[in-house]
């Protein structure tokens, strides 16, 4: 198993804000463009080979409107971004490494339901709400359900598996996708804006619902989602 313009201090502000507070916005939105543009490419200025097939042409899965209301029904509080999808797409071949380097695909998870995290180590946010998600893990992690966090850092695993280790996440299994291939493959599909973005995958390997940003994986909201997953 296993985120230019150039800052217009020279324009009168008619809302009195100050030139030097319009500089520092725009070097902050800078700064998340930079990142952004940085998980979307491979580091040489063009897009990772497209290893992934894309399963919206010719995904087998179908999205029951029922199982969908419940999903959205569940998805309040500290989870409310999360959406449940309105249109099928499948995960089963996305491809990516665990912590000896084997490769290992969706279709290994057939009949689990599993919620899908990609991160990096330079990604802010993402760091932040790994302690959550392994402890959801810990508690719910099972036959039936497991977190799935894939690292999409470029390159060798070192990094990420420092960042495991310098933190002490026991109940999370290693996993590592090195050319971003993954986050890519969402990106087109309009599934996913940059990192951390989740998903909640069903037994069959089909995308039942994203949510993109960080969010509080241990609380009781997110609980909720999960289990009622584990009931479609």
């Amino acid at each position: 198993m296993s985120k230019d313009q150039m800052p217009q201090s020279e324009i009168p502000n008619k809302s009195g804000s100050s030139p030097i507070l319009i500089g520092a916005v725009v070097a902050i939105l800078g700064v998340a463009l930079g990142a952004g543009l940085y998980a979307f490419f491979n580091g040489n200025g063009k897009p990772g080979p497209a290893l992934v097939q894309s399963a919206a042409a010719t995904s087998t899965c179908s999205i029951d409107k029922a199982d969908q209301e419940k999903l959205n029904a569940s998805a309040t509080g500290e989870i409310a971004a999360f959406n449940a999808l309105d249109r099928p797409y499948s995960v089963k071949d996305f491809t990516f490494n665990n912590r000896k380097g084997e490769a290992l695909t969706f279709a290994d998870w057939q009949g689990r339901t599993a919620l899908l995290n990609l991160w990096a180590t330079w990604c802010a946010p993402c760091r932040a709400e790994m302690p959550a998600l392994d402890a959801l893990n810990k508690e719910l992690g099972g036959p039936e359900f497991e977190v799935v966090a894939i690292s999409v850092d470029l390159g060798e695993p070192g990094r990420p598996i420092g960042f495991f280790e310098e933190i002490g996440l026991q109940n999370l299994g290693f996993y590592h996708d090195p050319k971003l291939d993954t986050l890519n493959a969402l990106k087109r599909e309009g599934l996913a804006f940059g990192l951390p973005a989740t998903l909640l995958i069903g037994k069959d390997g089909c995308v039942l619902g994203t949510l993109n940003g960080p969010a509080e994986w241990a609380g009781e909201d997110a609980k909720r989602l999960i289990k009622t997953a584990l009931e479609l």
